[in-house]
């Protein structure tokens, strides 16, 4: 991935330890050991790793996903299929993009060995010290289980950590409740709505305009404890 300015250095682990995990209503088991990638930052139930190539086959899948396109509407998968035509090439496109952070979520829970989406940092700007934030949890099986809220957790912390960012803004389709509630429940705000900005393929809908500032992502962090940064005790 390419490197970027950072205000504090974190050096990436292995994948999470092999001891069992109990949590709110699951149970939560070690991830399978890739050594291809490794971990950024992890969680109670996912932890977040670096993009791959072998995550194209995981991307092709997804871009096929009728639902997943309308829940989304994501830009990073429609180029995927559209403008790359699913080819290798989009993962050298992607490490080289100065602009985006592309990170695999992979879930800490029993029968789910394989990604269940992704979470990135796109439009990074530095200087300005903003950034968007997409996450997108792809398998049916992962949503309702706290995954995608971990996860845009665990991203926030990596925006302020690294890449000393200040602020994060998100974009939901109005008629996407998963999403909103999941913003909400990480500290983003509702600052405003964009009128018919998004198109389903059917009608026009409102896209809804989330936010968050640093120290209120501080304020998330120190109220959700047990979601840890990567450290030296892995």
């Amino acid at each position: 991935m390419t490197a970027l300015p950072a205000t504090e250095t974190r050096r990436p682990e292995r994948p999470p330890g092999p001891e069992l995990r109990k949590g709110f209503r699951h149970l939560y088991v070690q991830a399978r050991p890739r050594p291809e990638h490794v971990v950024i930052a992890r969680g109670t139930r996912v932890y977040l790793r670096t993009f791959t190539p072998d995550d194209l086959e995981h991307l092709a899948a997804w871009v096929e996903n009728p639902f997943l396109e309308r829940m989304v509407g994501s830009e990073f998968l429609h180029a995927f299929k559209h403008d790359w035509d699913k080819a290798p090439a989009y993962h050298d496109v992607i490490l080289n993009d100065a602009t985006q952070v592309v990170l695999m979520v992979e879930a800490l829970m029993p029968g789910l060995t394989a990604p269940v989406g992704i979470v990135r940092l796109f439009n990074i700007h530095l200087l300005e010290g903003y950034a968007f934030l997409e996450t997108i949890i792809a398998d049916r099986r992962a949503l309702r289980c706290g995954l995608g809220v971990e996860a845009g957790k665990l991203v926030s912390y990596y925006g302020v950590d690294v890449l000393g960012l200040r602020r994060l803004e998100a974009k939901v389709y109005a008629y996407n409740v998963l999403s909103m509630n999941s913003l909400r429940r990480n500290g983003f705000r509702q600052e405003g709505v964009l009128r018919q900005a998004g198109y389903d393929g059917q009608r026009y809908w409102d896209v809804v305009v989330f936010g968050i500032l640093r120290d209120e992502i501080q304020a998330v962090r120190k109220r959700d404890k047990v979601y840890l940064p990567v450290d030296e005790r892995a």
